[in-house]
């Protein structure tokens, strides 16, 4: 795979609580450089991304109910509206994890399902947050999503426990077919990687570490 197809894989992310405007500023610099697939931000960031990348066909991307997922399905519905307004095409959010771990499979759902159509024409990616869940939630997790109409299934914030493993990215393309994508986030730092988790079915990478890994080279942060 070379730099430039590598680069359409990756979602630029910086969603450190600590970034800084200027920090902001270099992510959509990279970004714009080496044509990376989107730069993935917190909602506060999304304006100032949308107006930097205008026209150099890097999308915005920004998280929703991030890193807990535990806010409700309405306070999700209208993050995603106004990151739209404000410029994001796509919308990564996390699932209610203590309502699927409780086993409100409806909850569930419904909370995908509000931001899929708060979301529009936009793409709306789930994170799991595999490192909480067995395979079998995983696989139960993963069917919902795609009930709910969302556009991908995606492992890990970046927060939480583990990260993105080439088992759990088989497993979920396995559910979702190829009407769906993957996309693996959470410790991927490295070419080496990226090209294990696309062979198992990710079509989207998640990495903080876009520019280390196009160069050949190794990053050190997961978000």
């Amino acid at each position: 795979m070379d730099q430039k197809n590598l680069a359409a894989l990756i979602d630029h992310t910086l969603l450190k609580p600590e970034a800084t405007v200027g920090q902001i500023d270099e992510l959509c610099a990279e970004a714009k450089q080496h044509q990376f697939a989107s730069v993935c931000v917190n909602p506060i960031w999304v304006k100032r991304c949308a107006e930097h990348l205008k026209g150099s066909g890097v999308k915005v991307c920004t998280v929703i109910g991030f890193p807990l997922g535990a806010t409700t399905p309405e306070v999700k519905a209208f993050e995603t509206r106004q990151a739209i307004e404000h410029g994001a095409t796509e919308v990564d959010m996390v699932m209610n994890i203590g309502a699927f771990k409780s086993g409100d499979l409806d909850l569930v759902k419904m909370d995908m399902k509000a931001v899929v159509e708060a979301a529009g024409d936009c793409v709306v990616k789930v994170i799991l947050e595999t490192g909480f869940l067995s395979d079998e939630e995983v696989e139960i997790a993963s069917r919902k999503a795609k009930e709910a109409g969302a556009h991908f299934v995606k492992t890990s914030t970046g927060f939480g426990p583990g990260g993105a493993t080439v088992d759990h990215i088989r497993l979920m393309r396995r559910i979702v077919g190829d009407q769906m994508g993957v996309k693996a986030s959470g410790g991927v730092r490295d070419r080496e990687t990226v090209h294990k988790m696309v062979a198992a079915g990710a079509t989207r990478i998640g990495a903080s570490s876009g520019v280390a890994i196009v160069a050949g080279e190794a990053g050190t942060s997961d978000y």
